[in-house]
């Protein structure tokens, strides 16, 4: 049966999680490098809902500046006091209503800010249960091995649920149940508007409890369903940095089988970490302890790691990358990078080209084919196709006041040792001499030398280190030769 779009997916996210003992809002903690709440948000977007809506509470104005940048499709309301999830949900066809979204008999959809782990799939299948039983609740639940602590979906003889008992509620028998409620629901925009008007706070917790219209909805002889999560893990909730920490280890898992799949080669797949935002093409190949996050892109062919971490990189076809840290920065087609070597933000390495061995370069060009081999800071530079940077060269790039640029022109020669002090042109086909530091342009296909004349003092050892070992050294050398 095609799922028909329901009229509303209602977010609760208005919860302090004073469990995490952190000044971030618990919505707002990451897993796989996208928050909480945006995992929820991603997933209720995919089933084409009119509107999303998420009630904030606790820490609204940094909750909702999030929602406003990262999904600004987004409506929000606030819950000003948080008197338990009826009253959440009461706030939100409030917000619906001066949106001018009429439920009528349409399906509005509850789900939770903390749960990070419901897939679209599993949230379709829950939609499409609802319409094909013609329920006025359907419930998603979950078969648990140890369900303590959790609120039994009771069911009669032919399957469909009486109600929802909690656990300090339950009798022995219910006790032994193994389904579970998982909080999240899909309603008859009729009757969830008319019921959560009904709801009182009679109760120990003195709120306006969701579940009170389980049993109305059974009480009014309306049909309530469950469709038990095909993963029981798409239902995990979060309340504590252990539970933060075991969501993203299953997340984690799922994206590097997502990946490995389709066509992606995981040497090790326990030391690997993607974010959600990353893009991997078939036949790259990612070697342990790597770890791609943000915006991350890696070609065919390419080579990432082993013990390697790209953040927003851009990685070319059949680049090489190995022992790298890398944020916001470009590594062309069959470019070599590493091993140790450290890309800052707009580093741009063109194909072929190479950064080797304990080079850091930042906001900088390095040409196609252009080599950095060695032991070299390059910043606010441009390096043309073909050029060669010799082992312990510094681009000179700060004066203490102001940051200037250094242009290497194409197939120059620049010797070990050279400091290219800012701003500086080293001409196309030119060299520097080792040892050089480099204060004025040098013309293409010059050799430029700046540096003083060596000048040795015969006998400084043994007059001024008199008894060192040195001294000795020396004295016996001079034996030899004698």
């Amino acid at each position: 049966m095609p799922m028909t779009p329901p009229a509303a997916v209602i977010v609760l996210a208005a919860g302090a999680g004073t469990r995490m003992k952190s000044q971030t809002p618990k919505v707002l903690h990451q897993v796989c490098g996208r928050s909480l709440v945006g995992h929820v948000v991603t997933t209720a977007q995919t089933v084409g809902a009119q509107r999303v809506v998420v009630v904030l509470g606790h820490a609204r104005e940094q909750v909702a500046e999030h929602l406003a940048q990262q999904y600004p499709d987004v409506v929000t309301t606030v819950q000003e006091q948080q008197n338990g999830t009826g009253h959440a949900v009461r706030t939100a066809l409030a917000q619906l209503e001066q949106q001018g979204i009429v439920l009528g008999s349409g399906a509005v959809v509850v789900v939770s800010g903390d749960s990070p782990l419901l897939t679209p799939a599993t949230l379709t299948q829950l939609i499409v249960e609802h319409d094909s039983a013609r329920a006025a609740v359907t419930v998603l639940s979950a078969v648990l091995a140890d369900p303590t602590g959790y609120g039994r979906i009771v069911r009669d003889p032919a399957g469909l649920v009486t109600g929802i008992v909690e656990h300090k509620d339950a009798t022995d028998e219910q006790r032994a149940i193994g389904e579970v409620n998982s909080g999240m629901y899909v309603f008859d925009g009729d009757y969830l508007a008319t019921g959560v008007a009904g709801l009182t706070t009679d109760n120990v917790q003195g709120e306006e409890y969701l579940t009170d219209l389980v049993g109305a909805a059974r009480d009014e002889g309306r049909l309530v369903a469950a469709l038990a999560a095909p993963d029981p893990d798409d239902t995990l909730g979060i309340n504590d940095r252990a539970q933060l920490a075991a969501v993203e280890s299953i997340m984690r898992a799922r994206i590097n089988l997502q990946w490995m799949q389709a066509g992606v080669t995981m040497r090790d797949p326990a030391t690997t970490y993607i974010d959600v935002g990353v893009d991997l093409e078939p036949d790259s190949v990612l070697e342990p302890g790597t770890i791609l996050r943000g915006a991350t892109s890696v070609a065919a062919g390419a080579v990432i790691g082993p013990d390697s971490t790209l953040i927003d990189t851009v990685v070319g076809a059949g680049a090489r990358v190995n022992r790298v840290h890398s944020e916001l920065a470009d590594i062309g087609a069959g470019a070599t990078v590493g091993p140790f070597t450290f890309l800052r933000p707009a580093a741009d390495l063109a194909e072929g080209a190479k950064a080797g061995a304990f080079v850091e370069i930042k906001n900088a060009t390095v040409g196609a084919g252009a080599k950095v081999p060695h032991l070299t800071y390059v910043g606010d530079a441009d390096i043309g196709a073909g050029a060669n940077i010799g082992a312990s060269s510094v681009f000179v790039n700060y004066d203490g006041v102001a940051k200037s640029r250094t242009v290497v022109g194409r197939e120059a020669r620049v010797g070990s040792d050279t400091m290219l002090v800012a701003p500086v042109v080293v001409g196309d086909g030119a060299y520097t001499a080792a040892g050089s530091v480099i204060v004025e342009d040098v013309p293409p296909g010059a050799l430029a030398i700046a540096r003083g004349r060596q000048h040795n003092i015969e006998g400084w050892v043994a007059a001024n280190r008199e008894g060192s070992a040195a001294a000795q050294a020396a004295a016996d050398a001079e034996g030899d030769t004698a």
